[in-house]
């Protein structure tokens, strides 16, 4: 017991943010298997679910930007329990829901609303404030909650929707979620000094600004101006463009229809579920690895490579897609994982070494912006085509072009000059 209490109370604050990412991480994997069981039972279309979908993607993106804001103005804690109240209201309701529009508000914005709120600014908050040592292991490990989450509730949720049906797993993400607010409220704390403690690492505690009273709103104001700014730069929209893309390859069409598209293909929920386990694995290696690479090599090179590899994915898919799980389809599925987010390091990177330290953090949030909005535009799109033509045949090769011209993209990117670099 005395050893637990010796443990420095950022940990404990880091593991609460943990689980609060995990909580978000379950309603995204949640997504992809619960389309077809409510569009099965209510009769709805496939462009109807992608909708609610995508208006979901927008609104998570859109938000995140401004979490940070939000976070100095109103306080991390009430932010966090906010968010979760709106994961477990969202998710909740949609077990008694009879119209799509319900869908649309519910998983659109409700969810949306609480799932941008803790997006990746939520994490890098927590580790900024409460970590001086190990801050990059935190960041790392917060980094890791979303494959974590996808790689224990996949698999859950799918088997729970097999025999109980997709109310029942909409409960338990929204049970999950309410669990969660007592144990932020118990333990979470905006920063270290209000306790009287120093970061952990820290030999003594950092100096606030003297006046923070609207602070949140001068950040959201400054994040504004920003974006003006760097909306006059060429660099800026290749960043945009091709994060945008990142998020059409991922979010957009892998975690919203990959699911679904197996399902047309005779394969049930729980087996193609466990497919994007083996992407949320080799996410985590895929992650590490890009971070180590980022250090070494040109970061415009890697995400050439990274969106050229994602693009060979996709256009081959329509041709492996099957009733059994074949060789082809397991190595297009390790080859998605190790670069779903392998694309973050090196274009949190160039924000830096285009913008500068700080400036350069506000503009990865309109790029991450950018890729959420790209997702949803896939979520919607992908859904069409399925009414439309029937299969997903389409949707995989526009996604795969797509990434191909992501490559080109990410090489026509402008470098800072070397000395500039080190002058930085």
């Amino acid at each position: 017991m005395r050893s637990l209490l010796r443990i420095h109370r950022a940990w404990w604050v880091a593991l609460v943010t943990f689980l609060v990412l995990i909580a978000s991480a379950a309603f995204r994997s949640s997504q992809g298997v619960m389309i077809v069981p409510i569009e099965d039972d209510l009769g709805w279309s496939r462009s109807v679910t992608s909708l609610a979908i995508s208006v979901n993607l927008v609104i998570y993106g859109v938000t995140a930007p401004f979490a940070a804001a939000l976070m100095e103005r109103f306080g991390v804690r009430r932010i966090a329990v906010g968010a979760l109240a709106l994961l477990a209201l969202g998710t909740g309701l949609t077990a008694v829901m009879t119209a799509s529009w319900q869908l649309v508000l519910l998983w659109g914005v409700l969810v949306g609303l609480g799932t941008g709120s803790t997006a990746l600014v939520f994490g890098a908050l927590v580790a900024n404030r409460w970590f001086t040592k190990r801050r990059g292991l935190v960041v790392g490990v917060f980094g890791a909650a979303w494959a974590t989450g996808q790689l224990v509730f996949l698999p859950i949720l799918a088997r729970l929707i097999e025999h109980q049906g997709w109310r029942s797993a909409s409960l338990l993400v929204a049970v999950l979620s309410a669990a969660l607010i007592p144990v932020v409220a118990l333990v979470m704390r905006d920063r270290p000094s209000d306790l009287g403690l120093a970061p952990y690492g820290a030999d003594s505690m950092p100096e606030l600004e003297a006046n923070t009273t609207h602070s949140g709103w001068r950040a959201a104001a400054g994040a504004l101006v920003v974006l003006r700014d760097a909306a006059r730069t060429r660099a800026f929209w290749l960043l945009a463009i091709t994060f945008a893309i990142c998020g059409w390859t991922t979010n957009g069409i892998i975690s919203s229809h990959f699911v679904p598209a197996m399902h047309d293909h005779g394969v049930g929920a729980t087996t193609a579920a466990s497919l994007l386990v083996i992407v949320g694995i080799f996410d985590i290696v895929g992650t590490v690895g890009s971070g180590w690479l980022t250090d070494r090599i040109d970061p415009r090179i890697l995400l050439a490579v990274y969106y050229s590899l994602r693009g060979v994915a996709l256009l081959a898919i329509p041709f492996i897609l099957g009733p059994e799980i074949e060789p082809p389809l397991l190595l297009v599925m390790v080859l998605f994982g190790l670069d779903w987010v392998a694309t973050v390091p090196p274009t949190v990177t160039l924000c830096r070494e285009i913008y500068g330290v700080e400036r350069g953090a506000i503009v990865f949030g309109w790029v991450f912006a950018a890729h959420m909005v790209g997702a949803a535009f896939a979520a919607a799109v992908s859904g069409w085509i399925r009414v439309a033509a029937g299969d997903y045949a389409t949707a995989w090769w526009l996604a795969g072009l797509l990434a191909v011209l992501a490559a080109g993209l990410s090489l026509a990117i402008t470098r800072p000059r070397q000395r500039e670099l080190t002058a930085a």
